[in-house]
């Protein structure tokens, strides 16, 4: 599994923690994502046993992220805040950190938050 895509998962793991627990829905999207990834058995199980504690933007290798890794993972975390069929005010807090940890400029974070936002909510109309 590449660095980047490690890194992207251990971020949305994050995200997945932002509201205090991980739901069932979250842990569907981080092992399709490990998955998609192509993740070995071995790497699975480690990031499956980084995501039972809880985490926050600390725990995220930003530093192996590069500049469109950023972005992918700032789009998936607001897809994934909206997963269990609500964004809380936990999480749209942790995504704005998220934008200053990833150092996305403002006005590009804003149209990437919006377009992630606008297709979570039509996935959620398909649920």
């Amino acid at each position: 599994m590449h660095a980047q895509n490690l890194a992207v998962v251990k971020g949305l793991v994050s995200v997945a923690w932002a509201d205090g627990h991980v739901s069932r829905e979250e842990t569907e999207v981080l092992d399709a994502l490990l998955e998609a990834f192509h993740a070995l058995p071995s790497e699975a199980h480690e990031l499956r046993k980084f995501a039972q504690s809880p985490r926050s933007l600390a725990d995220v290798p930003v530093g192996e992220l590069g500049f469109a890794a950023r972005r992918q993972l700032l789009q998936h975390a607001v897809l994934l805040s909206y997963v269990d069929g609500k964004q809380d005010e936990k999480e749209k807090s942790l995504l704005e950190e998220l934008v200053v940890a990833l150092e996305i400029p403002p006005l590009e974070a804003r149209d990437l938050m919006r377009d992630a936002d606008e297709n979570a909510r039509k996935l959620l109309e398909l649920l």
